[in-house]
């Protein structure tokens, strides 16, 4: 995506973009002021943007973009997380990863190849304006698929279904900053998971 498309995308939103060579952890498209939401408040403005931001995504034809909506929610509302532009998140993974035991994973352990993790976001300005944002997701690639990468694929589609940027695919300089980030995880397979407080038990 060209610097054109996100700054013009930044200020549809009220996002503030983190420029190269700052902080890696960063470089998301920004909201500099978000809106703080209780959890009942957060899952309701979820229930109704839900469908706008999967038809957002769907002119991407990614399938996982496409299926991730039937798939585990781990999340009791979305949170906000500081990591992914300060945007309101939900954490669902599929079958295989679930199977694998995402979110409970100790030291040393593996996804298997075929477990995806998703993040659909939205955003709440001060304002209360709410706007669908991107989605993020991070595929488990067979050994030695993608080394520098942990063999994982991490990919970002914007709410109007183009993508950021894949890292086994196009543009993959434009989300390389994600693994950046979860290097910080690299015990657990480069996962973080929620906060406790928003886990389902």
């Amino acid at each position: 995506m060209s610097r054109l498309h996100r700054l013009s995308l930044a200020a549809i939103v009220g996002l503030a973009l983190i420029g190269p060579g700052q902080a890696a952890e960063e470089e998301h498209l920004r909201l500099t002021r978000p809106g703080e939401l209780p959890p009942a408040k957060a899952q309701s403005i979820y229930q109704s943007v839900e469908k706008t931001m999967a038809d957002g995504y769907a002119p991407s034809r990614d399938a996982i973009a496409k299926n991730y909506p039937s798939w585990r929610r781990f999340n009791i509302a979305p949170y906000l997380s500081d990591t992914h532009g300060n945007r309101y998140v939900n954490n669902y993974a599929n079958a295989t990863a679930t199977k694998a035991g995402y979110g409970k994973l100790k030291a040393g352990q593996k996804m298997p190849p075929g477990a995806v993790v998703v993040k659909d976001s939205y955003t709440v300005t001060n304002k209360g304006e709410v706007f669908p944002g991107a989605l993020f997701y991070m595929q488990k690639l067979a050994p030695g698929r993608s080394p520098a990468t942990g063999d994982w694929r991490f990919v970002q589609i914007l709410p109007d279904g183009s993508y950021i940027g894949d890292t086994v695919g196009d543009s993959p300089e434009d989300v390389g900053f994600c693994f950046t980030c979860h290097k910080a995880m690299a015990e657990v397979d480069y996962l973080f998971f929620l906060p406790d407080e928003y886990r389902k038990k």
